[in-house]
């Protein structure tokens, strides 16, 4: 099954509007059957298995090009809205797409040779207005490639990660059924559609007959705080940093009532536990999924049910319904309770691999388990652990040490609002520990290093000690809502 007749399955004839908001709405009816005259328009126009460029941000015109794509049995390949010309052009020539649906003003911003058919939405209306739907087949193989998701690679070119209708198929089942999603949900979207955490969001609520609210502006927290009472959401999904602003930077946040909010889900890296415990603090009554995944794996691969935040602190949880998740250690064997290794993970909803490239491919699946290159350990009772990144594990002369502990250390002290270590080239050790700290307000950055250093002190081996500090304004973040490390030298006289 082509993964748009999965996703209207039930939905393509509803009046109810899918998209809320103050700037565009879209039914349910109106979306596929706008979806449908796109795909329609490009089975005869450029026929079927091409790859097709979508440069957008989230809106009608995003969503109607999406599924347009997926339905016309072409492949996807939604890029960041803030792309670089360069890696724009390394894209068009790797996929040899020839087809770029692009939101005019990012047109342009960007060089497209003439030889790209690109579509704006002047043109994606015209279509609407003229395009008479045509016949599918609905006799569709969903394990042919539904979407390439670029993400960045360790040689600095970015990964396509192939999806295939039958992934995200999986993926959604899976979601639905552990987040219990349904028709009277409304999910409040800051997230990129681009990002495979925010596509996620899109195919749940799309296939429950559920409602989004579309804010691309996380910036302006008070108008998140709007959307999130104003249309009434029953969900809010996030990465670390937004929680931490939301926090930390907004007055109103923390005393604000929600009635309609039922629950909040947080992937996208690791939100330390003082920020878990901060937010059910100020919001007792409301569920809260801590959540792993890559978009290897579509976009999910395991959650921590909320009655579990006390009492298994830190963890990932459990694997989502029909996935299985192990831990192996260096010899290749499935590690003992509360052993370090790497995690794998295994179900319909892992890649079908790295666009035309074989080797990373091949070092990423084996024997049909996607190595996700997480450091990680399973407790007694069967849940699991991430205790590092195994390209972020700093190795401070010779020892092993991992940014997340001495994060959760340096969070602890009021002030400061983010932090993030990174390890720095060092001539005597090999790499020594760099603490980016961003602080609440106004402070003498002289007297906090002094306590942040004395609070590691307490808490940390003498090596973990960041051996310099420096201060930030703000968190910098990508538009997905990620933090950035990068190494740097730190050659001491």
């Amino acid at each position: 099954m082509n993964v748009f007749d999965y996703l209207f399955n039930s939905t393509k004839d509803l009046e109810k509007d899918f998209l809320l908001g103050s700037k565009e709405t879209i039914s349910f009816k109106k979306l596929y059957n706008d979806s449908l005259k796109i795909a329609s328009y490009l089975k005869e126009t450029i026929g079927e298995h091409q790859n097709v460029l979508l440069i957008s941000p989230n809106s009608v015109f995003f969503l109607t090009a999406y599924l347009g794509i997926l339905k016309s049995g072409n492949t996807c390949v939604p890029l960041n809205y803030a792309i670089e010309q360069s890696n724009l052009d390394y894209i068009l020539k790797k996929t040899e797409s020839t087809t770029v649906f692009i939101a005019k003003g990012i047109k342009r911003k960007l060089k497209l040779d003439e030889d790209i058919h690109a579509i704006e939405e002047r043109k994606s209306l015209s279509i609407l207005n003229t395009q008479q739907p045509v016949d599918f087949n609905l006799d569709f193989d969903n394990n042919r490639v539904a979407e390439i998701i670029f993400t960045s690679g360790s040689t600095g070119e970015p990964k396509g990660v192939m999806l295939s209708h039958k992934n995200i198929i999986a993926n959604t089942d899976s979601i639905i059924e552990y987040l219990k999603l349904s028709s009277t949900d409304i999910i409040s979207v800051v997230l990129p559609f681009f990002y495979c955490y925010g596509l996620s969001l899109l195919h749940t609520h799309l296939k429950v007959g559920g409602s989004i609210v579309l804010n691309n502006s996380f910036i302006f927290l008070g108008s998140v705080i709007n959307d999130l009472k104003t249309y009434k959401c029953t969900g809010f999904a996030g990465v670390p940093s937004h929680f931490q602003i939301l926090l930390k930077k907004s007055k109103t946040f923390k005393t604000e009532e929600f009635p309609d909010l039922r629950y909040i889900t947080q992937a996208g890296g690791k939100l330390h536990a003082i920020f878990i415990e901060e937010f059910t603090k100020a919001f007792p009554n409301k569920e809260f999924y801590v959540m792993y995944g890559q978009t290897e794996a579509t976009a999910r691969l395991s959650y921590l049910p909320p009655e579990f935040l006390k009492t298994k602190t830190s963890s990932i949880g459990k694997a989502i319904p029909n996935v299985e998740l192990k831990v192996v250690n260096p010899k290749g064997e499935t590690a003992e309770i509360n052993e370090e290794g790497e995690l794998l993970a295994r179900g319909e909803n892992i890649m079908l691999g790295y666009f035309k490239n074989i080797k990373e491919t091949d070092f990423a699946i084996k024997n049909g388990w996607l190595h996700t290159g997480d450091v990680a350990k399973m407790d007694e009772d069967g849940f699991f652990y991430i205790m590092a990144r195994k390209k972020e594990i700093i190795k401070v002369g010779g020892k092993r040490v991992s940014p997340k502990e001495i994060e959760a250390v340096i969070l602890s002290v009021p002030e400061v609002v983010d932090c993030t270590i990174t390890g720095l080239d060092d001539d005597l050790l090999g790499e020594a520990i760099l603490a980016t700290v961003v602080l609440k307000d106004s402070n003498d950055e002289k007297k906090l290093k002094i306590k942040i250093l004395q609070e590691c002190s307490k808490h940390l081996s003498h090596y973990k000690i960041p051996q310099k500090i420096e201060f930030e304004k703000s968190i910098k973040m990508s538009l997905t809502g990620k933090k950035s490390n990068k190494r740097l030298s730190f050659n001491k006289p």
